[in-house]
């Protein structure tokens, strides 16, 4: 029997050379991953280890998803539930933060250590958990070049025609830039779903209503107020205070929220997660950015007046004096109910959503660090913040990955809920577990009866940890037989709202590694494939089924 080492060495260089000796826009491989995120990453090490030649065609440069575009303040919940490559990330985070050269701006011992739960360096397990953005992409930049993965990136899914599909399987993708992708199997592990969609694979954007899975959260949430994400204060939505026929002020929407739980075509706010430094040597101050526009903002303004002084709540620390900042307080980086197109739209339309939430959130960090309305003590500590110059170099020292919170979500196999999440509804067949709380951002921000503004769509729930169905991964049969999805993956509105977590992400793309490997070594359909095979494979490489308390 050939050992590990010999059996990687064999795949390797049957890879490279099925890979060298391909016609020049026709690549061949068991697996083909289409997307750049955390998933993507996992599936392919997966299934690699697993023997099988994979090729990941990433429409991003940068690899990662969000958990290496600034999102270092990880969402986590109970983290003995995290196991496989996904844990192995975060232990290969400790392991760069063992080297005192990690540390450029501030000393080891001067970090708080802060993490979600635990600490966030975990000696104990040697795991870390909050971390830098290049910190990141460098592990999954070590993963690409250890496991020799052949990734083509910049290279983006042609929506209209590029997906071939014959007797319910695809055959082959084919890219804007020409290039033609052929394998066995194929995995969506991109945050919108686009392969999904393109396939035909059914799918929901947007909230469904409560009746619909017998729910309680989903749908729309007047009235909730669960996190300090809302105004309150009463505050006039007009531009003369109290005055309706002078007109609404910017970012308010003047149509009805709809009745509680009601669903709609609406999603959660987007916003990147930015790295932010006060390191002198290592700041950048907020630039102003093109388009800024200081009446976009004039809400905050009211806000401030009301007297909310939470600006910095969320300016999380991460190693060498930096933060990874999320929104915070009724008016934020969220930039609510701008979104709506996304998921759906067309490259160049989502490049100009993605262009206004930058610029909206570009334009709020200039607004608080140099407006004369904005309170004197929380300009002057926003103007010790600026962009950290060593992160996001060739992007401006902006975030590659905008924070896509959801968009289309795949009507798979199995449908998880509410009710599976905290736990009334068992799974019949686990390939992982979150425990994240049920986390949904604002949705809306509309005008109440009384005729003052509110924010709409804010949910958090605490949950256990819980089980996460593989049907969640699979499209239906019927629909294509050979295509995985970890990320946009089969749940409700408000169930994704804690499965979205990027520790979840990785334990579904190994998992979706490891059923394509197993479907390619025995070819089989992936529906054909026995449970109890798969849950041994899962269990042999460090995944996690069950809580054990």
């Amino acid at each position: 029997m050939k050992s590990g080492t010999q059996k990687f060495f064999i795949v390797w260089m049957i890879s490279l050379l099925l890979w060298s000796c391909q016609d020049a826009s026709v690549k061949k491989a068991d697996i083909i991953i289409y997307g750049g995120t955390s998933a993507a990453v996992t599936t392919a090490v997966q299934a690699l280890r697993m023997g099988k030649s994979v090729i990941i065609v990433s429409p991003d440069i940068h690899l990662g998803g969000l958990s290496s575009s600034g999102l270092g303040f990880t969402d986590t919940g109970d983290k003995s539930v995290i196991g496989g490559i996904s844990r192995e990330f975060y232990q290969r985070i400790y392991d760069y933060y063992q080297l005192p050269e990690t540390w450029k701006w501030q000393k080891k011992e001067e970090y708080g250590n802060v993490g979600q739960g635990t600490p966030a360096m975990d000696g104990n397990n040697r795991t870390m958990w909050i971390f830098e953005p290049h910190v990141a992409e460098q592990v999954f930049e070590d993963f690409i070049k250890e496991n020799a993965i052949i990734v083509y990136r910049d290279e983006w899914l042609d929506r209209e025609k590029g997906v071939l599909l014959k007797n319910g399987k695809i055959v082959s993708i084919t890219t804007l830039g020409g290039n033609t992708y052929k394998g066995k199997i194929f995995v969506d592990a991109t945050y919108e779903g686009d392969l999904m969609a393109a396939a035909g694979v059914n799918y929901h954007v947007g909230r469904e209503a409560n009746s619909e899975y017998n729910e309680e959260w989903n749908g729309v949430q007047t009235g909730v107020f669960q996190h300090p994400h809302y105004f309150g204060s009463l505050i006039s939505p007009y531009l003369i205070p109290g005055d309706s026929a002078s007109g609404l002020l910017p970012r308010i929407s003047p149509d009805s929220p709809g009745l509680r739980g009601e669903g709609d075509d609406k999603i959660q706010a987007y916003c990147y997660r930015l790295c932010l430094t006060q390191s002198e040597d290592n700041k950048i101050p907020f630039p102003r950015p093109e388009g800024y526009d200081s009446t976009q903002y004039e809400l905050l303004v009211r806000v401030y007046q009301a007297g909310w002084r939470q600006t910095f709540d969320k300016f999380d620390p991460i190693p060498n004096r930096k933060t990874d900042v999320n929104n915070h307080g009724p008016f934020s980086f969220d930039n609510i109910g701008m979104n709506y197109e996304y998921p759906e739209a067309s490259y160049e339309r989502r490049k100009e959503i993605l262009k206004e939430h930058e610029t909206y959130q570009k334009g709020w960090l200039y607004f608080i660090a140099n407006d004369p309305r904005v309170p004197a003590e929380v300009q002057e500590k926003m103007k010790t913040w600026g962009l950290a110059k060593d992160e996001f170099s060739d992007n401006g020292n902006w975030p590659y990955q905008i924070y896509v919170r959801e968009a289309r979500r795949m009507k798979g196999d199995f449908v998880m809920t509410e009710n599976e999440i905290k736990g009334k509804n068992s799974v019949g067949r686990p390939i992982g577990m979150g425990s994240y709380t049920i986390d949904s951002h604002n949705v809306q921000r509309y005008i109440t009866p009384e005729g003052y503004v509110q924010n709409e769509g804010d949910v958090g729930v605490s949950t256990p940890p819980y089980q996460i169905d593989l049907g969640t991964i699979m499209p239906k049969a019927s629909e294509c037989k050979n295509l995985l999805v970890p990320v946009a993956v089969s749940s409700s509105h408000i169930a994704f709202g804690s499965i979205r977590m990027e520790p979840v992400f990785m334990i579904l793309g190994q998992s979706a590694g490891t059923l394509a490997a197993m479907a390619v070594e025995s070819g089989k359909d992936l529906h054909e494939i026995p449970y109890s095979a798969l849950r041994d494979n899962l269990l042999a490489s460090g995944q996690v089924l069950e809580y054990k308390r």
